[in-house]
């Protein structure tokens, strides 16, 4: 999409974005901007709806037949020839300066853009949608929320609408689903039950309003998480018009051996299977671009993923992070991984970490790093193993680290030798980054000479490739006195 050079900012040109999310307020109506927009990127400002920003200059309208109409930006009532007392819009009767209208200088006959808009149509609905004239508070048929506004209205079905929930796609797609999702605002087509839980921000679904829905599977989610952009399956959007069958593509997978793996440098193998010809698998790694172990996996691939080494596309078997539904011995119910912000605090180290495992039966929520707290481990200044406890060992009611020699919280999980009694904070016994091997050289192709991975550094230099501080996790050349941050190396 090209830049547009719009009469309302003559100095830059506007430019177009796919996906906004900032939801700042579009220049043309006032209303919050997601989406397709326009805004100019040297000012910071004159955001719009793509809608707004292309505009037709002039209008006949059929409240107005006699003369075209004229689009008016705001700046016009800084013209004292144009007081903003005397333009009241010929439909609703407000008078609002701050939003783009339509006005005919002959008649002095004037129209808000939401007032001039003629009935709409929503790809989920069957009948057009008028604009209603007035402002009033109602309740949108679709968010369920309440809102103050000029909504849409059909009026065969008596159903309210924001204007942004009229745009909502009629099917998506999203990475963690199969089959792609059609929206919904039937609630003779969803079992409206209380317990119906969104799998993508691990929350409950009201179902007397509108959802994306997976009739084949009974697969429900919030309209917002479907549509956030971290969900979206964007090579499905691509291809969607094409209604072609789904093929899978056949590689012919060679043996995983260890002695067939990259320099041993690179990972660390932390376990290992014996497969049915003898050759020994690794099934779980340490690798040095991730702070996580890795471990195999032969899943089918739904989301087009690519592979944050080579950049090519996944094909099974891979290395990857623990699955979206987790059984741990910590809690007696499943966990699932919210992939939006959770509300959540882990109830494990108290720390609010997205992304988060939460639990659709209790309150209960787990984050990759309490997730992946080793069951037993040892400390390099104590001569026993210690184990990982998930409730608090007396009902004393006072509990301290015998390491840092600070207070506990009695929920929060810690380790303890049951030899010595001795407890103390995970984060005293593994350290900040346990996973990571630091003092480590390895090459990348951004640089020439080897680079060191350290954890920190005092002075947070500016990163070589993005400008930003280097504070924690940082690629090093000492020799040229360069600095990357771990994800900016490749």
């Amino acid at each position: 999409m090209e830049d547009l050079q719009h009469f309302s900012h003559e100095q830059h040109p506007l430019v177009f974005e796919e996906n906004e999310r900032s939801g700042r307020s579009c220049y043309g109506c006032e209303e919050r901007v997601y989406g397709p927009s326009y805004g100019c990127k040297e000012c910071d400002r004159f955001f719009h709806h793509k809608s707004c920003a292309e505009l037709p200059l002039g209008l006949h309208h059929p409240l107005h037949p006699k003369h075209p109409l004229i689009l008016f930006s705001p700046e016009r009532y800084k013209n004292k020839e144009f007081p903003y007392e005397n333009v009241k819009c010929e439909v609703c009767k407000e008078v609002d300066p701050y939003q783009y209208s339509y006005g005919c200088s002959r008649c002095n006959f004037n129209i808000h853009i939401k007032c001039a808009v003629l009935p709409i149509e929503a790809e989920f609905h069957d009948h057009p949608l008028t604009p209603f004239c007035k402002s009033i508070t109602f309740t949108c048929d679709i968010c369920g929320k309440e809102d103050k506004g000029r909504p849409y209205l059909c009026g065969p079905c008596s159903f309210w609408i924001h204007r942004r929930c009229a745009s909502f796609p009629r099917r998506v797609k999203v990475v963690r689903h199969k089959h792609p999702l059609h929206l919904t605002h039937s609630s003779h087509e969803v079992d409206q039950s209380d317990s119906r839980i969104c799998p993508l921000c691990v929350q409950k679904v009201d179902t007397h309003y509108g959802l994306y829905y997976c009739s084949t599977c009974d697969f429900v989610t919030h309209l917002d998480c479907a549509l956030d952009w971290r969900n979206r399956d964007r090579d499905w959007e691509k291809l969607k018009d094409e209604e072609s069958s789904e093929s899978k593509a056949t590689l012919e997978i060679e043996d995983t051996k260890l002695g067939e793996f990259a320099d041993s440098s690179a990972y660390k193998v932390k376990k290992t299977n014996v497969g049915k010809d003898g050759t020994e698998i690794a099934t779980e790694i340490e690798h040095f671009s991730h702070e996580h172990d890795l471990k195999l996996s032969d899943d089918e691939v739904q989301n087009n993923e690519i592979c944050d080494g080579c950049v090519r596309a996944i094909l099974p078997p891979f290395y990857s992070l623990i699955s979206d539904i987790l059984t741990h011995p910590g809690h007696e119910h499943q966990l699932i991984l919210s992939s939006v912000e959770s509300k959540h605090n882990c109830s494990c180290c108290g720390f609010k970490v997205s992304p988060i495992f939460c639990c659709t039966t209790c309150d209960f929520a787990l984050d990759f790093k309490c997730a992946t707290l080793p069951h037993t481990t040892s400390y390099k200044q104590h001569e026993h193993p210690f184990t990982l406890r998930y409730t608090a060992e007396d009902d004393s009611g006072e509990y301290y680290c015998d390491i840092c020699e600070e207070e506990r919280d009695s929920k929060h999980w810690f380790y303890y030798c049951e030899d010595c009694s001795y407890p103390a904070h995970p984060k005293c016994i593994l350290g900040k980054y346990p996973n990571c091997t630091f003092g480590v050289a390895y090459t990348f192709g951004c640089h020439s000479h080897p680079l060191t991975f350290i954890e920190e550094t005092k002075d947070h230099p500016l990163c070589r490739s993005c400008r930003r501080p280097c504070k924690e996790l940082i690629y090093q050349c000492a020799q040229c006195n360069y600095n990357w941050h771990y994800h900016c190396v490749y």
